[in-house]
């Protein structure tokens, strides 16, 4: 390694680090352990499952499901893969700006908004503004409002909010918004827009969401890296779940906060200078960006066809594509987001970033792309297709009883007894062991790991740690299955042209009515329901092995409904603690504390001066 003091253009000075040798073959390594993980893992799979089928001699049905089995399990492990190498995940030396040496380059942070409650986006912009002024850097930093809001009546309450926040901030000139007409593209042409018309005055932007918040530490300690590093194009934080307070919407925020870190150091270790971008919260150069991201629409009609709607893994990878790095740093914290804070909600968001992923279908074969980016849309079509694949298994599965010789009980011919197959249920149970330890497996060592780490000292300790995964491992197991049903229906109303166009997400929305809940899932209760009629009449064998998987199907209402009740309080508060629960950094406080200073606040609010809310052009930096 060495520090070189080579300059980019435009800039005094940068401490550029090279990358270890061998770091290249390090990160070929660990994908070929990972891929030979996954095969050795689904190739145990299907000998299990041969060995249990073959009892009665293999069918065509039992070589279709173990091909099956053979794809999902290989889904599973690698998932377990990643984590298994987060464990492991030793830091690399980072190219950084020394402390003392003054960041040069102008930030714009970007805040796509798709009517969403202004006072709300607009509290989490204040805070961080704020923190910037208290480093010193907040002539470094502008903030772009970029709404693509459609309804009239939220549009003119984020023009008065905005008003608000530039004269509270006193940032005129510094806090900008605008509001486009037509939504072309949704946020990647939001984005796009305001890099084409408006990025020449900057040499970075962190792309946030409308429920995005930053540390201004960690705002600052971005630019610090990808100012060190003139190779770097994209560097991605990893975001954390706050602000939960539903039983569905604690449990998501826990695992994100205990696991996801995990997670993401093996995804850090795999993808190396090809990482992931996952659509906010993350710095970009604007050159790379204009140079190499702009999308063009796919030929054809949506679904298949139109904008690219999952439009961050393609960013990444036509950045890797023109030779800039891509990187995700695990230790880059201090990065927060919300999410949806019941089922539905949750399975609406997925719908959209189902349809997103099926298009990848599209990009395979686009020219010129690194290999790793093309494996990336692989796992991002996987992502969904797994959910009809492992429906299919249960299906035929259920109904392999009408495609199963009749046994022959003197196969030997001149032999007097008859010969009766084995009973291989151990391999079944086997199967079904490692299919679970797959998914438990990983959590449990987090844990192992966390008491000797102390990490779990941050979540109330080990036994805290480990009643909270028990209850996760649970909550998981019961959602599960519907989640497999809500996916496998978005995968064939995309596969039937179905375009479920982009849907303003619902932040809020929490507690449902059961009544809601049973109109919303009726029909996977009447799925689960069938599931176990047609088990009774021809595979009574698999009634037990099914109560996993339907009887969440059939009680799928309560389960919607119950997870989405409030549960800040008692055992609720108990359960999934976070460390920024028990001690809420800087920038979360001065959220709070800038909301409740807004919350008698009547509009309207008088102007501020000059205008600078325009419907079809961004305001550039040295416009004021």
């Amino acid at each position: 390694m060495r520090a070189s003091s080579a300059a980019p253009s435009g800039h005094r000075r940068s401490y550029f680090i090279e990358p270890p040798k061998g770091f290249a073959a390090a990160v070929l390594l660990r994908r070929l352990a990972a891929l030979i993980f996954t095969l050795i893992v689904s190739v145990a799979a299907c000998e299990l499952f041969i060995r249990y089928a073959d009892t009665d001699g293999m069918s065509a049905i039992d070589d279709f499901r173990c091909a099956l089995i053979a794809i999902s399990t290989a889904w599973l492990a690698w998932g377990a893969a990643l984590s298994l190498l987060g464990l492991f995940y030793v830091q690399h030396p980072i190219s950084r700006l020394p402390e003392g040496i003054r960041v040069k380059g102008r930030t714009a942070i970007i805040v796509p908004i798709y009517n969403e409650d202004p006072v709300g986006t607009f509290s989490r912009v204040a805070a961080m503004d704020e923190g910037l002024e208290r480093l010193g850097v907040g002539d470094l930093f502008d903030f772009a409002l970029l709404s693509d809001t459609t309804s009239q009546a939220i549009a003119e309450g984020e023009a008065l909010w905005w008003a608000r926040l530039v004269a509270d901030r006193n940032a005129e000139g510094r806090i900008f918004y605008r509001r486009r007409t037509a939504n072309t593209g949704k946020k990647a042409g939001n984005v796009e827009d305001f890099v084409r018309r408006s990025g020449s005055a900057y040499d970075y932007a962190l792309i946030l969401d409308a429920d995005s918040l930053m540390e201004p530490e960690t705002i600052v300690e971005l630019t610090r890296r990808i100012e060190a590093d003139p190779g770097l194009g994209l560097l991605q934080t990893l975001p954390t779940i706050i602000h939960a307070r539903s039983f569905f919407g604690r449990a998501m925020q826990f695992s994100a906060t205990y696991f996801s870190p995990v997670f993401a150091r093996g995804v850090a270790m795999l993808q190396g200078n090809e990482g992931p971008f996952w659509g906010h919260n993350a710095l970009v150069r604007v050159k790379a960006f204009a140079e190499s991201c702009g999308l063009p629409a796919l030929s054809g009609k949506p679904p298949f066809g139109g904008h690219i709607m999952s439009h961050d893994y393609v960013e990444a990878a036509l950045l890797a594509r023109a030779g800039w790095k891509v990187r995700l740093d695990p230790d880059l914290t201090n990065s927060y987001e919300e999410s949806p804070e019941n089922l539905l909600e949750h399975a609406k968001r997925d719908r959209r970033w189902c349809q997103g992923n099926l298009q990848y279908v599209r990009l395979l074969s686009a020219p010129n792309l690194k290999f790793w980016s093309r494996l990336v849309f692989a796992q991002g079509i996987m992502a969904y297709v797994a959910s009809p694949i492992w429906l299919l298994f249960l299906a035929t599965s259920i109904l392999s009883p009408f495609f199963t010789p009749a046994p022959d009980y003197f196969p030997e011919p001149h032999f007097p007894f008859p010969i009766f197959p084995a009973d291989e249920t151990l391999m079944a149970v086997l199967l079904v062991s490692g299919i679970w330890c797959l998914l438990v497996l990983p959590k449990l060592v987090i844990v192992l790991r966390g008491m000797f780490t102390r990490d779990n000292l941050s979540f109330g300790g080990t036994i805290h740690a480990f009643v909270s995964t028990s209850v996760e491992v649970v909550f998981s197991s019961l959602i599960a299955p519907l989640m497999l049903w809500f996916q496998s229906r978005a995968v064939l109303q995309v596969l039937f042209g179905a375009d479920g166009g982009w849907s303003a997400a619902n932040r809020g929305g929490g507690r449902m009515s059961l009544n809601d809940a049973w109109r919303a899932s009726r029909w996977i209760v009447v799925s689960g329901l069938l599931t176990f009629g047609v088990a009774l009449f021809v595979a009574q064998s698999m009634i037990v092995w099914l109560i996993p998987i339907a009887g969440p199907m059939v009680i799928a209402p309560l389960v919607i409904w119950a997870t989405s009740a409030n549960a800040e309080r008692g055992f609720g508060h108990y359960l999934f603690a976070t460390p920024y629960e028990q001690r809420p950094t800087p920038v979360m406080l001065a959220r709070e504390r800038i909301l409740s200073g807004w919350a008698d606040i009547e509009m309207p609010l008088p102007e501020i001066g000059p205008e600078a809310i325009s419907e079809d052009e961004p305001v550039p930096a040295d416009a004021a």
